[in-house]
């Protein structure tokens, strides 16, 4: 989902796009989708793959989800095109009331926000297992055998890293160093890509065991529907597609109905062929039930490859998040200028207070609960299920409210608000059942 915010930024920042700039082009616009997708879903698969009883059920269930995800995209694109609006929550407003924009720019923000705070969650695990490398390495004692003391705490190291790096980089207007996180990011999740894949191969031959691979465990509808929200969490690109659909050249349907096909079966690819096959099932199959759910947490704190991953993904993380900082600021932030400026001037002194103010405001809060979520997976969880949202639930109302006033028959329009309503009640009955299981289970570990 990291992805998603900084490849997008140049068109979710800004209120319009320039239609009068160039176009994108078809390999430009599948280009920018899956660079939305692709991210930090590499690290838990292989614990989705555990939980959803075996390898078999869990691709079974991104097969399944396929549909919804590209049924998604074509409605957006669909509703884009007769809206005229060229960002998610502007189609939202236009085609569903301003009622239901306004639940979409509330949950905009808070997919935002709690993607923040799963970032900080994963740069606290990657500290905390940093910290007992250095001390492996150091002294050659294992990890167990590490002393507490308060400045070796990961929850010190993350308020230092917040205070002194993400707060300074996150508070100015403009975030330049955008231009080179995804650079960063795609070599960090190829590097753990092989990395993870050349362990599983160069482990001893009698350690190797393939069993999980035929071997479904608790394959019940339970275990295969709770890898969901990690994979809403993984395909998600559907905020940044309709700003890439109103910046292509050929907006036909057909063209853009392929396009999302073609972007979701390279990304469904990539995941279960190069992503999820080789980080998830042979992390899977080296770790078995055992993976953690941020597989990084799961080798040896003495492994010189896996440290260089954890610091690859911990830097990519920590340019990232400034990015997620300035995309969810500037939806609180825009409503608050424009009704200053109903009263009066708004100055560049006011802007430059509630900027900070926002920001101070957003690290501070999402610090504070990172430092109490016990692992990454809770946070997937309610990031997932929050992600319903924009793959299921406003993409089945824009079709439901679309199809009323088109020229269709009768036939076909209850045909295509069947369609809706099924991508409706999916929606909200993932969100319902992921969110609040994933809050119990936090309040019962808190």
């Amino acid at each position: 989902m990291e992805e998603l915010a900084k490849e997008s930024i140049s068109f979710l920042a800004k209120p319009s796009l320039d239609t009068n700039g160039p176009k994108l082009g078809s390999l430009g616009a599948v280009f920018i989708l899956l660079k939305s997708a692709l991210g930090a879903g590499l690290l838990i698969f292989p614990w989705a793959f555990a939980k959803a009883g075996g390898i078999h059920s869990a691709v079974t269930v991104e097969m399944i989800s396929l549909v919804f995800l590209i049924s998604g995209l074509v409605i957006l694109g669909y509703s884009s095109s007769i809206s005229g609006q060229n960002t998610y929550q502007a189609v939202v407003r236009v085609v569903c009331g301003p009622a239901i924009g306004k639940l979409c720019e509330i949950c905009y923000v808070f997919n935002l926000f709690i993607i923040s705070v799963a970032f900080l969650v994963i740069v606290a695990d990657q500290l905390q297992k940093s910290c007992l490398s250095m001390y492996e390495l150091i002294t050659g004692l294992p990890e167990s055998e590490m002393p507490y003391h308060w400045y070796t705490d990961q929850r010190f190291a993350l308020f230092l890293l917040c205070l002194f790096f993400i707060f300074p980089l996150s508070v100015p207007k403009e975030i330049s160093i955008q231009k080179y996180t995804s650079v960063l990011g795609t070599f960090a999740a190829t590097y753990l890509t092989v990395a993870i894949t050349v362990k599983y191969h160069r482990r001893p031959v009698h350690e190797i065991n393939l069993s999980p691979l035929y071997s479904s465990g608790v394959s019940s509808w339970a275990s295969m529907f709770s890898v969901i929200p990690t994979i809403c969490f993984g395909f998600q690109c559907h905020e940044a597609c309709i700003a890439v659909y109103s910046s292509m050249e050929n907006r036909k349907l057909s063209h853009w109905a392929f396009i999302s096909v073609v972007s979701m079966l390279i990304c469904l690819l990539i995941y279960s062929l190069t992503g999820d096959y080789f980080v998830g099932v042979f992390g899977y199959l080296t770790f078995g039930k055992n993976v953690a759910p941020d597989i990084l947490m799961s080798y040896s704190g003495g492994d010189v490859t896996m440290i260089i991953a954890r610091l690859l993904f911990g830097i990519s993380i920590i340019t990232i998040y400034p990015i997620i900082v300035l995309l969810g600021r500037s939806v609180i932030q825009d409503p608050l200028l424009r009704q200053r400026h109903k009263h009066t001037a708004v100055t560049e002194s006011y802007e430059s207070r509630t900027r900070v103010a926002l920001t101070t405001a957003w690290v501070t809060v999402t610090l504070l609960i990172a430092v109490f979520i016990p692992d990454i997976s809770k946070v997937i969880s309610v990031v997932g299920g929050v992600s319903a949202f924009f793959i299921f639930v406003f993409p089945g109302l824009c079709l439901i409210f679309v199809v009323q006033s088109e020229s269709i028959s009768p036939t076909m329009r209850y045909l295509l608000i069947a369609w809706g309503m099924i991508t409706l009640f999916c929606g909200i009955y993932i969100f319902g059942q992921s969110t609040s299981i994933a809050i119990m289970q936090l309040l019962s570990e808190i």
